[in-house]
């Protein structure tokens, strides 16, 4: 009998961009659920794709006289979640009659910027700096009441710090682990789902409000990879991209000074042992086979997030669309 060397993935050169939704919103939010694709948007918009048919179900999410604006998403199995970002803040469930309010916040630097879960009961989500301390609600009843953490459960904030809410992709979770990246360039870690922290930093740059780290993935529990820059100067390529092999303990500098960009998503290509990476932004998409290590820039497609559904299928959303994309 043989041994037959099982089959490596050819690196990507290319990738094919399908626009599957065309309106005038901004969309940050994608959440990949079953066989659809469930979004929020600004002006109160919501809903999702089949994405066998491409049938598109669209909703409006009234709030007294505001559409909110809704820029990250979350999913059980059973239920669809959105938070919207400036005060009032408001986080919405699946109800039996539309969508249900189950969380409200107010107050003048109330701003949240990203949302996920661990399983089907347990879910966190982030939020800007609130007297002190980064904001962080938590639920642990599948999602039909929050709790906001008091800042003496968390570790001591830096003054103004927060999330750029620009791709929900500022969060992750793996097993009861959290990590959570800011605008400090700051990594703020959970082992214990959400009950004690500790602050880990990078060498990501953060001189100016603009600066910062915009998304994080994680591969497993101890690759995990960060990318941002200065969405106001998106020529910039140094000091923008980190990674880490201890669990977000320790993170060193890649590609420096080397494509890509400024981006505000990054994800792991799945079934690449953590060296497929792909991130992208307004600045378009770039791609690297090892790890971060070398990159190379595959498309000037503008977007703000996505998400893969398998090694070569993603999705992606920017202005004015979501679009299929096919790397190849």
């Amino acid at each position: 009998m043989g041994c037959v060397e099982k089959k490596r993935a050819k690196p990507f050169t290319s990738v094919k961009v399908e626009t599957i939704l065309e309106d005038s919103l901004s969309i940050r939010a994608i959440e990949l659920m079953d066989n659809s694709l469930a979004f929020a948007t600004n002006k109160g918009i919501f809903g999702n794709i089949d994405l066998t048919t491409n049938k598109i179900r669209l909703n409006v999410q009234h709030y007294d006289s505001i559409l909110p604006e809704f820029r990250a998403v979350a999913h059980t199995a059973t239920d669809f979640f959105m938070l919207s970002v400036a005060s009032p803040a408001l986080l919405y469930k699946t109800g039996d009659n539309g969508m249900e309010l189950v969380y409200r916040e107010e107050g003048s630097t109330v701003f949240y910027d990203a949302m996920t879960y661990w399983n089907n009961q347990e879910g966190i989500a982030m939020g800007d700096t609130v007297d002190g301390c980064l904001s962080i609600i938590i639920t642990r009843d599948g999602g039909h009441s929050w709790n906001k953490l008091p800042c003496s459960e968390l570790p001591k904030g830096v003054d103004a710090e927060g999330a750029f809410a620009a791709s929900n992709s500022n969060i992750k979770t793996i097993g009861n682990k959290v990590w959570i990246a800011t605008t400090n360039s700051s990594i703020y870690y959970s082992g214990d789902k959400g009950k004690t922290w500790d602050i880990f930093t990078t060498p990501v740059v953060k001189n100016k409000p603009t600066q910062g780290i915009y998304s994080i993935d994680f591969y497993d529990e101890n690759l995990g990879i960060a990318i941002g820059g200065d969405y106001t100067n998106p020529d910039d390529n140094t000091s923008n991209k980190a990674i880490t092999k201890d669990g977000g303990r320790t993170w060193k500098l890649i590609a420096d000074g080397k494509e890509p960009d400024y981006k505000s998503c990054i994800q792991f290509v799945p079934s690449t042992n953590g060296n497929g990476i792909v991130a992208l932004g307004f600045t378009g998409i770039s791609y690297s086979s090892n790890m971060g290590d070398n990159w190379s820039k595959i498309s000037d497609e503008s977007f703000y997030t996505l998400r893969f559904m398998n090694d070569s299928i993603a999705y992606a959303a920017g202005k004015n669309r979501i679009a299929k994309l096919t790397f190849k």
